[in-house]
């Protein structure tokens, strides 16, 4: 399995769905090698976790939970700078904190400083060279392993699938959280286009985890329906303490939340613009976005040109279990989502009690019936929505209710009992069949 970042060293909803899949793939009893690229510790960074550098993450000594609960999940790391939610100016910046990392260590260690002699150590100039030296990094490692099916995670990772498949001669399966138009709308980018597109066609089977992802795989990138299946995400009924979040507020106000990465996906624009109509006729609300991004100054911009600067909490990207206050004091979870695959964050707040309201732009709308709906772009919709849940609680406590026993049928068991069902009937048919 190729992925980018796996809990607690995590950014974003890819690693909580890493997370929940595999951890329910080893109870199945399925033996997993999970291949990362290995965040490299800079003192100067606020967010980043300081950890040793072996060439295997040792999660037994990060608690006894990743220990018991991951018995069958063996990690394997490549140095690398490739990260979720990368764009091209992020990566050269980033570059430039792991060749300082390097200096002070006296070199790097691992699988590219032992073995990759072709570029000596280095990391490469810019993003795309870095996913495909990876990708080679990563077939050296594959010749030293054991397995049946090779399983991808998003575009990053899907040169690697290819090039492990293309010399271990193992079925590839590709699995599409996210695809560049739910990322970028119609401003893709198309190197990463094209990227995600040989991924998808040469795999033998490709993952969607909705019908929205599925219906934009067949449409925008021509993959053949048949061998793309749907695989909903699932969410852990205990909360798995690996959210964000925190705010201060008084007690006498509603709190609305948004929690999510800042960008132009998530549509803040529209939670911000909702919020500018909600107080207009209610005073005692306060709107946390809990989160970073690359919209984050537009957004605080927009709030002050707004007039509503002091009523919007911006906390940034935080990590700890505060995010459980937040979920305690908030009213009601909001997802405007211009294009969302899926959407973790609402079953994570219907795990918490906090009644939602998603985009009609998302698959998770897909499986989530005991929640409000609205059209990202409809501010108006998705103020009156928040005014009701906030001044009627008969409302709030339907939704509640409701909701928190609909979330209870999307487990994570599920999930992976379907992709062991995908590798198996793939490795008991030729590949390429």
């Amino acid at each position: 399995m190729l992925g980018w970042e796996f809990p607690p060293f995590i950014s974003g909803g890819l690693g909580t769905a890493c997370y929940g899949l595999t951890k329910a793939m080893s109870k199945l009893g399925l033996e997993v090698t999970f291949v990362l690229p290995k965040a490299i510790p800079v003192d100067n960074s606020s967010t980043c976790v300081k950890m040793r550098t072996p060439a295997d993450i040792n999660y037994s000594k990060l608690g006894e939970k990743f220990d018991s609960e991951l018995k069958n999940i063996k990690f394997k790391t490549i140095d690398s700078a490739l990260k979720p939610y990368a764009t091209a100016e992020t990566y050269r910046s980033e570059i430039e904190n792991m060749i300082r990392a390097k200096q002070k260590r006296g070199g790097v260690t691992g699988i590219s400083a032992a073995n990759d002699s072709d570029t000596n150590g280095h990391y490469s100039g810019d993003m795309y060279t870095e996913v495909h030296r990876y990708a080679a990094s990563a077939v050296k490692l594959a010749m030293q392993e054991d397995f049946d099916v090779i399983h991808a995670h998003d575009w990053m990772t899907y040169p690697a699938g290819l090039a492990v498949a293309a010399v271990t001669g193992k079925p590839l399966v590709v699995h599409v959280h996210s695809t560049e138009f739910d990322r970028s709308g119609e401003n893709v980018n198309q190197m990463i286009y094209n990227i995600e597109r040989a991924g998808m066609h040469a795999a033998d089977k490709v993952i969607a985890v909705s019908y929205l992802t599925k219906n934009i795989i067949l449409s925008r990138y021509g993959v053949n329906g048949d061998k793309v299946e749907v695989v909903y995400n699932g969410i852990e009924r205990n909360g798995n303490g690996l959210n964000l979040g925190k705010v201060e507020v008084r007690k006498d106000e509603k709190i609305v939340l948004f929690l999510g990465r800042i960008t132009m996906q998530k549509g803040p624009e529209y939670f911000l613009g909702a919020a500018k109509k909600v107080l207009e006729v209610m005073d005692n609300v306060k709107f946390v976005m809990a989160g970073s991004g690359d919209m984050m100054r537009k957004s605080i911009e927009l709030a002050a040109e707004l007039g509503i600067g002091s009523k919007i909490l911006f906390t940034g990207f935080l990590r700890g279990d505060e995010v459980q206050k937040v979920y305690e004091r908030a009213d009601l979870y909001v997802m405007p989502s211009v294009s969302e695959p899926f959407g973790i964050a609402p079953l994570e707040a219907l795990n918490n009690d906090v009644p939602v309201l998603i985009s009609k732009q998302s698959g998770v709308s897909e499986v989530l019936t005991h929640v409000l709906k609205a059209d990202f772009w409809d501010v108006d919709e998705i103020a009156n929505k928040i005014v009701a849940v906030l001044k009627y609680p008969p409302l709030q406590m339907t939704l509640k209710e409701h909701g928190n026993f609909e979330v209870r049928k999307l487990r994570w068991e599920d999930a992976a009992e379907k992709c062991k069902q995908i590798y198996l009937q793939l490795i008991e048919q030729p590949v390429g069949v």
